[in-house]
Order: C-alpha cells, then structure tokens, then sequence
C-alpha cells in the first residue's frame, strides 16, 4: 500500500487541454467497461466512455511523486509494456530516466522464481562478455553460434533489466489487463503497481492507477514520460 499522503509534493500541474489534445480522455465502448472504473467515468458520449481528465491528471500528479521518492530513495522500477504501441514509449522513456524495463513478454516467474530467474540473468552477461572478450574463440564456430542464439533468447526477455540485482521495488504497468501475469506475481509478492488503466480494466489491484486511453499512442507517451520524469527527477536530487 502506498501512502499518497508523505510522499514528496513535486508534481506539476497537468493541463487538462494537454491531456485532451493526447486523447487521454477517450475510455473504450460502454458496454465494454469494468463496473470498477465508473469512478473515474465523466460521461458516455456515442457510446463511449469519457474520463474525468481532471481524476486523470490527480492521479498522474500521485504517480509522479511516488516514481519521485523511488529514484531519490535509489529504488527499482520496472516499466512493462508489451503492446505494440507501447513498447518504444517505455524503452525510450526508461533508458532516459534510468528506470529498467520489459516490453517484449513478462517471463512467467521472473517475480515469483526470483532465483532461477536471476541466474539466467547472469548467464546473458556472463555470454555477452565472453564473446566480447574472446573467452570462447577456441570454441567450435558451430559452438559459438549456438552461446549466440542462447544470448540472443535471453536478451529478449532481459535486456531492460540486466542490472537488476534482486526483485524490484515498484512495477509501473502499460494496460494491467493485458498483464495478467505482471499483476498476479506482484500482487503475490506485496510489490507496489501504478498503472495506466482504461476503462475496460479492473483498477483495484493496482496502487495507483492512471484512467486514461491506453491505445492510443499520444496518451500513453504523455503518461509515461510524466511517470518517468518523476523517476529522473527523483534520482537527480539524490
């Protein structure tokens, strides 16, 4: 559980006409929607749901003091988006603010089965410094090949976190519907979860959750270069 109340006041006010330009705004057909989210609902219009941009950008304001205080305290976060749309978004935003990430596909465990996990970590690094330091040059090239494709396998599930060294401190979560897994494993394990959640998505197993659209491309940027600049923010005033 997060404590919205002694965290660190350091958000901006969000403009709501930047977050309508975004398209934040926008929920999914009614009929589609989580009874959970009505809260966050302003209106139907065409049978569409309207979020209450201005719950939309108080809750980002929330998620920008709490990615805040992880990076001043020097604590993990992992960013996951795996839908199309989101996954240079998270990439981008992460690397620049030094948060981890996964945008290929949540390898079932990774939370759960923390230590075999951590070991298959170690063993992409443990490849990818070998073969840059010519430790396996007296490997057959058939051999060789073979550490290449093994790297390149692990690289997928774990270049955003190769630096990860125990479970992370906090999970921020591109559509929590589509995470399923994500949500289980962290809810399992007591992890905190922020997440940008649209209206068809059940929101209470998420800490702080952000109503917004979450298909379209300039609301999910908007939303997650907000949370990642709080993380920056935070690890800058260390």
């Amino acid at each position: 559980m997060i404590d919205l109340k002694n965290l660190p006041q350091t958000a901006p006010e969000y403009d709501l006409s930047l977050l309508l330009e975004a398209g934040c705004h926008f929920g999914h057909q009614a009929q589609k929607w989580h009874p959970a989210m009505k809260p966050f609902i302003y209106m139907e219009k065409d049978g569409v749901h309207i979020f209450d941009l201005a719950q939309t950008a108080q809750q980002l304001q929330h998620a920008y003091n709490y990615a805040f205080d992880l990076g001043k305290k020097g604590k993990t976060l992992v960013m996951v988006g795996t839908k199309r749309q989101a996954r240079d978004v998270i990439k981008n935003a992460a690397e620049d603010s030094g948060a981890l990430y996964i945008t290929s596909r949540w390898l079932g465990g990774l939370l759960t089965n923390w230590e075999q996990v951590y070991k298959s970590l170690k063993r992409m690094l443990q490849i990818e410094e070998g073969l840059a330091n010519g430790s396996y040059n007296a490997y057959t090239k058939f051999e060789r090949v073979q550490l290449e494709k093994e790297q390149n396998r692990l690289m997928r599930f774990f270049s955003g976190i190769r630096t990860l060294k125990q479970r992370p401190d906090a999970i921020f979560i591109v559509d929590p519907g589509r995470e399923k897994n994500v949500i289980k494993e962290a809810t399992m394990l007591g992890i905190p979860l922020v997440a940008l959640v649209d209206s068809n998505t059940d929101p209470r197993p998420v800490d702080i959750a952000i109503p917004a659209n979450d298909d379209a491309l300039s609301s999910i940027t908007l939303i997650v270069d907000a949370v990642a600049a709080g993380y920056k923010a935070g690890k800058m005033s260390k």
